[in-house]
């Protein structure tokens, strides 16, 4: 009776660990070895692929293989001296063994010899027997120096040698991307797809970049053909979605963002496209129970929690709208949007103070857009803290300078502080800044609009 490769494999695994167990050493031939080293590694459990490679080496000190599993260990664990050392012994060994110069190529790209690496894995293609993941070994370092079109031409080259390497063409659609280059992407996309034209990944790529193109009816047959050469290509659906959401044809949109969750677990990404679908619709109830399974379904997923605050903010319902962003913020207390949208739904309940306190935590974690700061200052002269709205102003001043919004606010303010020298110079400033705002200091501070010192200044 005779076992396939794998049963002889699953059988050599049984026995190591057997032995493991007991102080029984028991003989493996070398290849066996490899092949637990290698199952180790894939599982990453290098534990005991150190074991198996001690072992290995005690009965097979010449192997060539189990060495240099052994400078793949050291590697891993950054001990990159010993791992040259015992190299430079296997190079004088066999000094046309294309894994010698692989894994040396490797030890330069970890110290950021990027240049250097690229050369020996050069070398090595010149002993190698099969190129494609040399290619995709050089593709990568290029990739690392920021070269895209290298990369991408090393990672063409991959697929040249195997049409089906998939990882390669996301890697070479990666570099067009980068480099900016749709339209070239699409003539290789519909190339490579004249010699593999059941790729449902092509596909599905090709229907990206017409989406970015705007090319939407191109795009939802290039969606289609994904998922005719696989129906079960849940990013296909999901794409698709996209483009007939950008149609309007939210029926259409449900009904595939629906088919995968029937394929796979819930999305959230799904999920809220669904909600939004049935919002747009009008259909309020059930867009709502979406935008709940969101949440529910990824509580970080701040894209459902905005969501489901501006519902209820839409509909008028500002103690729910509320109620939703509370919930949001303690769960992430860092998102500024989520400080924006407290700070507006408090300023429509009236609640100057918290109003605020939303305004000046989303400048604190970095939101410094003009009317942030404007607001923070309005709402601050209402709760009768003039001088901190100045202080906020003379911040913004610094991110907006020669603002005449800023300068009228800081004129009108030092007015009412009666600070007349300030008031004075910050109204000459808005005056030549922009005179037509003169009307924020008419509509915020009527008072010192129509006074005599500043119609004065107005009119000269």
């Amino acid at each position: 009776m005779e076992f396939s490769q794998e049963e002889n494999n699953n059988l050599s695994l049984t026995k190591f660990e057997s032995m493991l167990k007991t102080n029984n050493v028991l003989f493996f031939d070398s290849n066996e070895f490899e092949n637990i080293i290698h199952h180790y590694l894939n599982q990453g459990k290098v534990a005991l692929a150190k074991k198996a490679i001690k072992l290995g080496l005690e009965q097979h000190p010449s192997s060539i293989v189990l060495k240099l599993f052994k400078v793949e260990i050291f590697v891993f664990e950054n001990k990159l001296k010993e791992a040259n050392i015992l190299l430079d012994e296997l190079h004088n060994l066999e000094p046309t063994n294309e894994e010698v110069y692989i894994q040396k190529a490797n030890i330069l790209s970890k110290e950021d010899e990027h240049e250097k690496a690229i050369e020996v894995l050069k070398y090595a293609l010149e002993l190698a027997a099969e190129s494609a993941d040399l290619y995709s070994l050089i593709g990568m370092e290029y990739l690392f120096l920021d070269q895209f079109e290298n990369a991408r031409d090393y990672f063409m080259k991959c697929l040249d040698e195997d049409v089906e390497d998939y990882s390669a063409l996301y890697n070479v659609i990666y570099c067009f991307d980068f480099l900016d280059q749709g339209t070239e992407a699409i003539n290789y996309l519909n190339t490579y797809l004249d010699k593999n034209p059941y790729c449902e990944v092509a596909w599905h790529q090709l229907g990206r970049q017409y989406f970015e193109l705007e090319l939407y009816s191109k795009a939802l047959d290039a969606f289609d053909f994904a998922i005719i050469s696989d129906d079960t290509f849940v990013g296909a659906y999901l794409e698709k979605g996209k483009v007939l959401e950008k149609l309007k044809r939210f029926n259409e949109a449900i009904e595939n963002y629906s088919i995968t969750l029937k394929l796979e677990d819930p999305t959230s990404f799904a999920l809220l496209r669904i909600g939004n679908c049935h919002e747009k619709l009008g259909q309020e109830d059930l867009a709502v129970q979406y935008y709940y399974r969101t949440v529910h379904e990824d509580p970080l997923l701040d894209k459902g929690w905005i969501a489901i605050t501006k519902f209820y903010t839409k509909k008028k319902n500002y103690q729910k709208a509320l109620y939703y962003i509370n919930k949001a913020i303690n769960i992430d207390s860092e998102n500024v949007i989520y400080w924006k949208l407290y700070a507006q739904i408090n300023h429509k309940l009236n609640f100057l103070e918290e109003a605020e306190r939303g305004h000046k935590r989303a400048i604190e974690l970095g939101n410094y857009e003009l009317d942030t700061w404007l607001i923070r200052a309005d709402i601050l002269k209402e709760l009768g803290e003039a001088e901190a709205a100045t202080f906020n102003l003379i911040q913004a001043a610094e991110f907006y300078p020669e603002n005449a919004e800023i300068e009228f606010r800081l004129a009108g303010l030092y007015f009412t502080l009666l600070e007349t020298e300030k008031a004075t110079y910050h109204l000459k400033n808005a005056m030549r800044f922009n005179a037509e705002h003169v009307i924020i200091l008419e509509e915020l501070f009527p008072e010192v609009y129509h006074s005599t010192t500043v119609k004065r200044l107005l009119t000269n």
